[in-house]
């Protein structure tokens, strides 16, 4: 009993945590500034592995879906804004009369 008790908690953080952010680019934004891309990336892995080994109600299934959303959403707001940063990068010495040799 206790562990069901233990994941209906985990649950519960899950849906605590997925509803204290806002939905969409400035909710990931938020979020992201709030935790970083490998801790998303982590957290997000054992949200999958937990749904994959079953087990769960349908609430706690639920509401580790929506938390795995989110954190999906925070791992590719870093990613794309990282992509920004090194075609950036890759852009400046073109912008300065400079270019790669390919």
């Amino acid at each position: 009993m206790a562990e069901t008790t233990g994941a209906t908690t985990e649950a519960t953080d899950a849906v605590s945590a997925a509803e204290g952010v806002g939905a969409g680019a400035a909710g990931a934004g938020a979020q992201a500034a709030a935790i970083g891309y490998e801790q998303a990336r982590d957290e997000l892995i054992e949200v999958v592995r937990r749904l994959e080994a079953g087990g769960t109600t349908l609430e706690e299934s639920l509401a580790l879906w929506e938390r795995g959303e989110e954190l999906a959403r925070v791992c590719r707001h870093w990613l794309e804004g990282a992509r920004a940063r090194l075609d950036a990068a890759l852009a400046e010495p073109e912008r300065h009369g400079g270019g790669r040799e390919d």
